[in-house]
């Protein structure tokens, strides 16, 4: 491998020659598309380094250029709330002329904070963060550069970030209120992940509810899921094992709703029967699990596109202030919820 040149003629070629991959393969790396083995990409970030090579786009950027390229950073690709808010974003971007690169980062910190400081140094012309995690990461150098980003579904509480999020805590107050209306007093709570802003405000807005009905906080009905499906079949399984399990559950997405529904049939419990569930997101599973999700409805679609449109504004105009739009949430009550189980 080549010893530091620092040279600014360094082209895509020379990091390909000199790290003994394909154009293509660098191509990708240099780019944060996904698919290139750990050990290659690292070997490639080495050689640009070692190179001092400056991407084509990020000279355009210099000279007053645009890549018309928008960054997508999400933490997953399986999980239908991901793909309904890109897919709102894509329908906003394509009569703009702007292309989509999207980035995972499979909630690992240092690979959420390499890919935004490498998109921020020039590989697109602005960034959409999908409940980033590690914002503290980053979040003052896009501030300190002047660089457009918007965060979907995370809050940053210095309001240094435009946002787009929705009323997590009247969503969660209004699920857990449904199931007191049903006649519950025992419910258990899958939460988020506590990083995230969302994953508080519903922790909260559950609280909030048992404290208004004078119905006891206990501990142990509270646990992490991560906002992950099989770590939400664990917590379920801890539910219910307890001496006296809960009536219903409030999992703090669809995703781990579908993690509680799983750990109840895998007992014959039966759902709502026996164990009521609720979830949070309205993904477009929900409407065809069996038996129907109840949830409560986040407008992931508009998050996407109103997130687009805001990013563009911020790209017309750097200077312009940070915004924090929030959006509404509604109850969506289908086939998973009914009153608590009575045994004769």
């Amino acid at each position: 491998m080549a010893k530091q040149k620092k040279s600014q003629n360094v082209t895509i070629i020379d990091v390909a020659r000199d790290s003994g991959v394909s154009y293509s393969t660098v191509s990708r790396v240099l780019n944060g598309y996904e698919f290139v083995k750990e050990s290659t990409r690292e070997k490639v970030l080495a050689s640009a380094k070692a190179l001092g090579y400056v991407a084509n786009q990020q000279a355009r950027s210099l000279a007053g250029g645009h890549t018309n390229i928008i960054g997508l950073l999400v933490p997953t690709l399986d999980m239908g709330y991901v793909a309904t808010i890109a897919t709102g974003v894509d329908e906003a971007l394509s009569k703009t002329g702007y292309d989509i690169v999207l980035y995972t980062t499979h909630r690992q910190q240092e690979k959420e904070a390499r890919y935004a400081k490498m998109i921020a140094n020039g590989l697109s012309d602005g960034l959409l963060l999908l409940a980033p995690a590690y914002m503290d990461d980053y979040v003052d150098m896009f501030v300190g550069n002047q660089f457009p980003y918007v965060m979907i579904d995370q809050e940053d509480p210095q309001h240094r970030s435009s946002t787009i999020a929705v009323t997590n805590w009247q969503g969660a107050y209004d699920a857990t209120q449904y199931l007191i209306s049903l006649g519950h007093q025992r419910i258990a709570h899958i939460a988020g992940l506590e990083s995230m802003s969302s994953a508080q405000q519903r922790l909260a807005g559950y609280r909030a509810a048992l404290a208004e009905h004078t119905i006891a906080y206990h501990e142990e009905l509270v646990v992490s899921g991560e906002y992950k499906q099989k770590e939400s079949v664990q917590v379920t399984h801890h539910f219910l094992d307890l001496d006296t399990p809960p009536t219903a559950i409030f999992a703090a997405n669809d995703t781990m709703a579908f993690g509680a529904i799983e750990a109840a049939m895998s007992r014959d419990i039966g759902i709502p029967e026996q164990l009521s569930i609720i979830g949070f997101d309205d993904v477009a599973q929900a409407m065809y699990s069996y038996p129907k999700l109840t949830t409560i409805r986040q407008p992931l679609d508009q998050m996407g596109r109103t997130a687009t449109r805001l990013l563009l504004s911020l790209i017309e105009n750097p200077k312009q202030k940070s915004q924090q739009i929030t959006l509404g949430t509604q109850l969506i009550q289908r086939d998973t919820c009914a009153p608590p189980y009575r045994q004769s």
